[in-house]
């Protein structure tokens, strides 16, 4: 009997959950948390492509986390300095396209600018998209797409779910079609509030920066045994 080939999502989206929790665990301090769940986004970007995966989307920073202790914030905007700089040069050699998603005029001109050179110089890679989302709300996008259609002056009568879909940060890209929770939280939190409405969900009590390949492969397994149907 010949075996059927697993289904592999085009587009996944994770909620990096845990830096805190899994620093606790291991008797560390918070920051190393940070840093090791920083450091595994590469990881599984690369894992996530060469099982076949299209688009990766990463939920790395709400617009909640502003709310954290001063330090742990600012620690988290030097880590997206360096996402920005050359500790991203890895992800641009393998040729993967990069996008940011989120309230950018919340960071500082030059991590704007970071993001800016980053997009233009990924914009014709083929291997795969990263999309990494930072200082982003699910709420948030979809007023900020409502504001920029009114500003463009698009008619009530002439609005639709295509017009608000190509306004979104998401614009051009599928919605995900599975959504990865880290860390044991059964909930989504505000992520890709429009995009998610069917995508599959997948919850798991790994801290993220312990889920490895092995885990993103039970994930996809996961998702291969599911049906399907959109509401029909």
């Amino acid at each position: 009997m010949t075996a059927v080939a697993p289904v592999i999502p085009r587009h996944v989206a994770i909620i990096l959950d845990g830096n805190r929790r899994f620093a606790r665990a291991h008797g560390l301090p918070t920051l190393e948390g940070h840093r090791r769940g920083y450091n595994n986004v590469k990881k599984i970007a690369l894992c996530a492509f060469k099982s076949g995966v299209r688009i990766l989307t990463v939920y790395a920073f709400s617009t909640e986390n502003w709310r954290r202790d001063k330090n742990e914030v600012e620690y988290l905007l030097r880590l997206f300095r360096l996402l920005v700089g050359p500790e991203i040069d890895p992800l641009i050699k393998k040729g993967v396209k990069i996008n940011f998603w989120g309230r950018r005029q919340d960071f500082d001109l030059k991590l704007q600018a970071g993001m800016k050179r980053v997009e233009a110089a990924t914009k014709n890679n083929r291997r795969g998209i990263l999309n990494i989302c930072l200082s982003y709300g699910g709420r948030d996008e979809i007023v900020r797409a409502v504001g920029k259609i009114m500003r463009q002056g698009i008619l009530v009568d002439k609005l639709s779910e295509e017009i608000i879909a190509t306004h979104l940060d998401s614009a051009g890209l599928p919605d995900p079609d599975l959504i990865i929770r880290t860390s044991g939280e059964d909930r989504l939190s505000g992520f890709l509030t429009w995009q998610s409405v069917y995508s599959e969900l997948y919850f798991t009590k790994k801290h993220w920066p312990e889920f490895d390949g092995e885990d993103l492969a039970a994930a996809l397994r996961n998702y291969s045994k599911r049906k399907r149907r959109y509401g029909r």
